[in-house]
């Protein structure tokens, strides 16, 4: 399959015939390059906060605390790329740890000054973006390295790129994508609203309204899944989140925009019309954006208490499987007993899939690509 030329690109600035083993300067290097563009991103959400900031987290922002956390991101890029520069050889890591250190410096840093801020009709997420991958980042990378399954497939395997940008586009494109997905929701609660229901569920204790919503939401999702799988023409889409062959965190955002439109607005919609409270509808997008993530991880545990209960790795590893006894199983995201009970479970005992992806490999590499494969 022909590489996307943006993984050739970062193989020809950053690749190198040294070793990347602790001690070289590669992981050094590496971080400072993530987290010195971190901080220039960090920077430039400050100074133009209502382009680039979510409206609707401005205010539950601690300002303070993410000044100072700036300014700790922008100093940790200096130092690794300066121990990188020290450590390896080629230093193309550690000068551009440094140089995206010092521009987020020269830009401001943490004391960055802020403008006054007016409400658009379009804005980009960044912040969103920059938040999520740092905190992903940082619980991710570090326990898929010192637990993989698959310890040879590294950070940087073959379509990184792309499902980071399929990462990006998802989180920067937030206030379109939150407007499309609460579209068919909002309509539908200005013609009919059940008042009674809604009252009753709220009258419940928040944690009891958390359950129902997961309940809910996966019962909903199950069967979207499943709709995606078996009708022809739905497939094309959702093969683009199959087409991986390899799965870790961040394999997970490898989505059609139409895959996520039509599957998180049919969820949502019951989730809206039920009027369950603020705070549980928040903790369960707290927990789905965490345990969509983790299920995809590239680790060896198989959390044996939890597996009848609640979806680990395993099961949805399976799911991804490419062997032909896995195919179409384990549609539920939150419960895997759905599948047990419609009859699509599949989680052998002991034993994780081989291989991932879509035999024959019929979706291309490449984010825009993969926008248009199900179109041709």
């Amino acid at each position: 399959m022909k590489r996307p030329a943006l993984d050739l690109w970062f193989e020809r600035v950053f690749g190198d015939a040294d070793t990347g083993a602790f001690g070289s300067g590669w992981m050094s290097g590496v971080a400072s390059v993530f987290l010195g563009a971190t901080g220039v991103g960090g920077v430039c959400v400050f100074a133009f906060p209502e382009w680039l900031s979510t409206e609707r987290f401005r205010a539950l922002y601690p300002v303070a605390i993410l000044r100072s956390g700036l300014e700790v991101v922008i100093g940790l890029a200096f130092v690794l790329g300066a121990i990188s520069l020290l450590l390896r050889r080629r230093k193309v890591l550690g000068l551009t740890g440094v140089g995206l250190a010092v521009v987020a410096s020269l830009l401001g840093g943490g004391r960055v000054a802020v403008p006054g801020v007016r409400d658009r009709s379009l804005e980009l997420g960044l912040d969103w973006f920059l938040l999520n991958l740092l905190l992903l980042t940082l619980v991710f990378v570090p326990i898929e390295r010192l637990f993989p399954r698959r310890p040879e497939q590294g950070v940087f395997r073959a379509g990184w790129t792309t499902d980071g940008l399929h990462f990006l586009i998802s989180h920067v494109a937030v206030q379109a994508l939150t407007f499309l997905i609460l579209f068919p929701a909002t309509t539908l609660a200005r013609l009919w609203q059940p008042e009674a229901l809604q009252a009753a569920l709220r009258s419940q204790p928040v944690v009891v309204q958390f359950l129902e919503i997961v309940f809910v939401a996966d019962l909903t999702q199950y069967l979207v899944h499943r709709a995606f799988h078996r009708v022809p023409r739905l497939w094309r889409f959702h093969a683009v989140h199959h087409s991986s062959r390899d799965l870790d965190w961040i394999a997970g955002s490898r989505l059609h925009l139409v895959d996520i439109l039509a599957t998180r607005s049919l969820v949502f919609l019951p989730l809206f019309l039920l009027g369950f409270r603020e705070s549980a509808l928040n903790a369960y997008l707290a927990f789905v954006s965490f345990h969509a993530v983790f299920i995809h991880a590239n680790l060896r545990f198989r959390f044996r208490a939890l597996e009848p209960f609640l979806v680990m790795p395993r099961f949805h590893h399976w799911h991804h499987a490419a062997a032909d006894e896995a195919r179409d199983r384990n549609f539920a995201v939150h419960l895997p007993w759905l599948d047990r009970a419609f009859g699509t479970a599949y989680l052998p005992e002991e034993r994780w899939p081989e291989s991932y992806g879509i035999a024959g490999d019929p979706v291309p590499e490449g984010y825009v690509s993969q926008m248009a494969y199900p179109f041709r």
